[in-house]
């Protein structure tokens, strides 16, 4: 591996993300640019996502399968159908790729989806908040300075590819960042009732229908 000047790279890493598309289905796109050339380093963004947003195990599966994104995710069991206030907290550990016109710029994009959260009073909708992304260094060797870099808690390998672990390391300070904000549509807590009159009258229609449907088609011995 090429040894990395971490002590310019600390300095002067920088860290962007951004959701892409509109809706409750999102592409949310990291971008990470070193100070130096990361040399034989990989490079990785660590993301905590709060439980109104989550990342399908099944969909990251099947484009990992087609070598579009690489991540782990933990827990990397998730229920994809919990609304917001019964969800948790998800760690995501995204792999980035090296940008061919820039040697020392990585960048990677995962689908998230936004939960559904409670009824709220008026109009405001939920406003969900996506910390910056924490920049993680694994190198072949370790030439990384020690007032700069630090080992990071992270149990994972050096890639999706490959299952032997892998020391990480973190900053010691905070890199140059701006958190991501969304906001969520909601239902009004004043329309409840509707809705639930509604859903019934539907449900018991819809039930009617098929038991017709099943009396005047079907085969009974």
């Amino acid at each position: 591996c090429v040894t990395l000047d971490v002590q310019a790279a600390c300095r002067d890493t920088a860290v962007t993300q951004e959701l892409l598309k509109e809706g409750f289905h999102r592409d949310l796109l990291v971008k990470v640019e070193l100070g130096e050339d990361a040399g034989g380093c990989a490079v990785a963004a660590q993301m905590r996502l709060p439980p109104g947003i989550y990342v399908d195990p099944y969909e990251l599966a099947t484009l990992q399968q087609q070598n579009l994104t690489k991540a782990v995710l933990f827990p990397d069991a998730i229920d994809v159908e919990a609304p917001e206030y019964l969800a948790r907290d998800l760690l995501l550990l995204l792999f980035l790729a090296r940008d061919a016109r820039c040697s020392r710029c990585f960048h990677a994009s995962v689908p998230v989806h936004v939960r559904y959260h409670r009824p709220a009073d008026g109009t405001g909708g939920a406003l969900l908040v996506l910390e910056s992304p924490e920049v993680l260094l694994c190198c072949c060797h370790g030439h990384q300075s020690a007032e700069c870099w630090e080992p990071a808690e992270v149990d994972a390998p050096c890639s999706s590819d490959n299952t032997s672990p892998c020391q990480w390391l973190r900053t010691k300070h905070r890199p140059a960042y701006e958190e991501s904000m969304l906001r969520v549509p909601v239902g009004l807590r004043e329309h409840s009732s509707l809705v639930c009159a509604l859903t019934l009258l539907t449900t018991g229609l819809c039930s009617g229908l098929i038991l017709a449907a099943a009396c005047k088609y079907g085969h009974f011995s």
